[in-house]
């Protein structure tokens, strides 16, 4: 069993009609992901690539029993969207948008853990059980299937990381975008939770990047509990103090979240962490 979704997840996507919503709800398909209905207000009773239908909001959709749902509606609206959702009853959300305002943030993850739905992102790369389904944007092309769970805060080293994982023969079982917001649904520690269970995950690999102090409570939570062999990679390495590193969560404080003392936390838990992003297959062998 995959973590999170797999081939039986009936997925919804809200804004399918838009620019960014159309084109990723079409490599969704292209992947396998079964997508049951799309929304788009004004635009109800039409379909999406002449078999998705698409309906004026959520509650038109629930007849059909929705498991997950893709946000892709300009920041503004996303937490009436994200809000439509958990009410509805939807378990996975999956917010592709940034900027989300902060507060708005905030108001979702606690609503969704309230009524017991899982958020992914904001401004994430969505999560892929491969062969079995995508919800997100991360590129078909670089998946294979096998035993390697990933979980990052970084979208772009996330393809990176899964690309050389593929290169060098050994495959994916589950890839998670948590996001890179301050603000984000879900964290290490849910995933790993997950990781430890999924008896298709041999090996856990973790992106981290500065920032916060999410990776040195992951790290402690490994020591304790995860008895999978579990590498890292950490960016932003070289940031000064106080500079702002493409994330909004990746921001140097005195003496907390520096590259450094993630890197020693990692260590000191036995997770060894790559200097470079294709040196994590060689750590992994």
């Amino acid at each position: 069993m995959s973590s999170f979704v797999d081939e039986k997840t009936k997925v919804i996507v809200q804004g399918i009609t838009g620019h960014q919503g159309s084109f990723h709800a079409g490599e969704m398909l292209k992947f396998g992901t079964k997508i049951v209905a799309g929304t788009s207000p004004g635009k109800g009773g039409s379909k999406f690539m002449d078999k998705v239908p698409v309906f004026d909001n959520v509650s038109e959709t629930i007849h059909l029993k929705p498991d997950a749902t893709m946000i892709s509606v300009a920041a503004p609206f996303v937490k009436d969207a994200a809000m439509e959702a958990i009410y509805s009853g939807i378990k996975i959300i999956y917010i592709l948008t940034e900027h989300v305002p902060f507060h708005d943030s905030m108001e979702i993850v606690h609503n969704a853990r309230r009524m017991g739905s899982i958020v992914l992102g904001p401004n994430g790369p969505g999560i892929t059980a491969v062969g079995k389904c995508k919800i997100g944007i991360m590129p078909n092309k670089i998946f294979k299937k096998g035993k390697i769970a990933v979980a990052s805060r970084s979208g772009t080293l996330t393809y990176e990381i899964v690309n050389a994982i593929t290169e060098a023969g050994m495959g994916e079982s589950t890839v998670i975008g948590l996001g890179g917001d301050p603000v984000v649904g879900m964290n290490y520690i849910d995933v790993l939770k997950e990781f430890e269970k999924d008896d298709e995950t041999e090996q856990i690999v973790l992106v981290g990047e500065i920032g916060g102090s999410n990776e040195e409570i992951a790290a402690r939570y490994i020591k304790e509990n995860v008895s999978k062999k579990v590498v890292a990679y950490i960016t932003g390495r070289s940031a000064p103090q106080g500079k702002r590193m493409g994330h909004a969560g990746a921001i140097i404080e005195k003496g907390v979240g520096t590259a450094e003392s993630k890197i020693k936390a990692f260590g000191e838990a036995g997770v060894k962490v790559a200097e470079y992003p294709v040196d994590i297959p060689s750590l992994l062998e």
